[in-house]
């Protein structure tokens, strides 16, 4: 490497400890790599940012503490230039959807060829934006396709967790009646014609998680 070429300096976000290893054994082998730091959760991966400013973050979405999301919205309110990379294991339209909303530049998940991570790598770090045509096409589906509204989320994650209808209202301050009309927009929606149905799409898609 001539002395004009600078080494990508790179934090992982992580909250399986093999794939951080895994990831910074890799990275450091490359001559215009370097990994300086391993975080296992969001609020860490803040500071950490905060105090070192990396060139690259490789950031998994689902972490204790925040989210990769989360770290991703706070650290760019903060450092706008952040580049920041989602590789993570999760693909639904949702996941990448928020992701990229957050102003991630590429989305990867993790069994992406070694090659193509290096390669995303060192394109973010000069500034460009990387999603492979799988994630692009599920993007265009998300953007497209009818967005449920906060009450309806709040009635799916109610749904999610086994709430009856009843125990929605009570806990949403609304009446039974208007619970089920959004059960049945949000059923629309989804295209699905069932609570049961709408758990599983939510869960595929990544609009809900189980924590």
């Amino acid at each position: 490497m001539s002395g004009s070429e600078k080494t990508i300096r790179v934090l992982l976000a992580d909250d399986h400890p093999v794939v951080r290893e895994g990831l910074a054994a890799m990275l450091n082998r490359r001559a215009d790599m370097e990994v300086i730091g391993e975080v296992a959760d969001g609020r860490t991966a803040v500071q950490f940012y905060q105090e070192h400013r990396p060139d690259v973050t490789l950031m998994d979405l689902r972490m204790p503490q925040m989210g990769g999301v989360a770290a991703i919205v706070t650290i760019r309110e903060q450092f706008p230039e952040a580049r920041i990379i989602i590789l993570t294991t999760y693909d639904g339209d949702e996941d990448i959807y928020r992701g990229l909303q957050a102003g991630a530049m590429a989305y990867l998940l993790k069994d992406t060829p070694r090659e193509e991570l290096l390669e995303t790598i060192r394109a973010v770090h000069a500034g460009q934006r990387r999603i492979p045509p799988a994630v692009a096409g599920k993007l265009a589906e998300r953007i497209t396709g009818p967005s449920l509204t906060e009450r309806e989320l709040a009635v799916l994650e109610q749904i999610v967790a086994g709430k009856s209808n009843r125990e929605i209202g009570q806990a949403l301050v609304i009446t039974e009646g208007t619970v089920k009309a959004h059960v049945n927009n949000l059923l629309g929606k989804l295209g699905v014609n069932d609570r049961t149905q709408a758990v599983t799409e939510a869960l595929r898609r990544g609009i809900v998680h189980l924590d």
